[in-house]
């Protein structure tokens, strides 16, 4: 999987060497379009909820995503094992934070997001014919709310999901793949 962000004028580019990984990948190349990230066996963001465990080894490179701003991340969909995922990591602290993307689940492709308070809450739906093509996905902050967009290619935009988020909150986004 490669994974890269994307910054339309509206947004500003954020450089690699100002994000922290939130758990180190098994191998990261940088170049000049992107960034290619190699993710541990296993990895994963969950909190209890169905499973019963709570995973937080996900591999999410975050900087600080103020008030009125947004992150935008753009990867080339190729994913395949159960659970592989990419998309964008929203993190507030371990217990507060929403991953949106796409992930591989029971042998498709689903965009969804995973939005967790204390627990995880999972939603997800098939874009086939997403697979090999630029997949692009947007997490907006504004007001009390987190909205995710994405699309492929140069499609419209979906919504994927609006979420709660405390407007004080110190917040922290940016790439992430399991």
């Amino acid at each position: 999987m490669t994974s890269s962000a994307a910054s339309p004028a509206d947004l500003a580019d954020v450089p690699w060497a100002d994000g922290t990984w939130t758990t180190a990948p098994a191998a990261v190349r940088i170049h000049d379009d992107g960034m290619d990230v190699t993710a541990r066996e296993g990895s994963d963001a969950w909190r209890i909820t169905s499973y019963g465990f709570v995973h937080d080894t996900e591999h999410a490179l975050v900087a600080p995503l103020p008030q009125g701003s947004a992150v935008e991340v753009a990867f080339t969909l190729d994913l395949r094992e159960q659970f592989d995922q990419a998309g964008v990591f929203v993190r507030v602290d371990a217990e507060t934070w929403i991953k949106a993307g796409v992930e591989r689940s029971d042998g498709e492709d689903g965009l969804g997001a995973v939005v967790t308070r204390g627990v995880s809450d999972w939603s997800l739906a098939p874009v086939p014919g997403w697979s090999g093509r630029l997949v692009t996905i947007r997490a907006s902050r504004s007001g009390d709310a987190l909205t995710v967009r994405a699309r492929v290619d140069d499609e419209p935009w979906r919504l994927v999901r609006v979420a709660p988020l405390d407007p004080d909150a110190a917040v922290a986004a940016g790439p992430f793949c399991c």
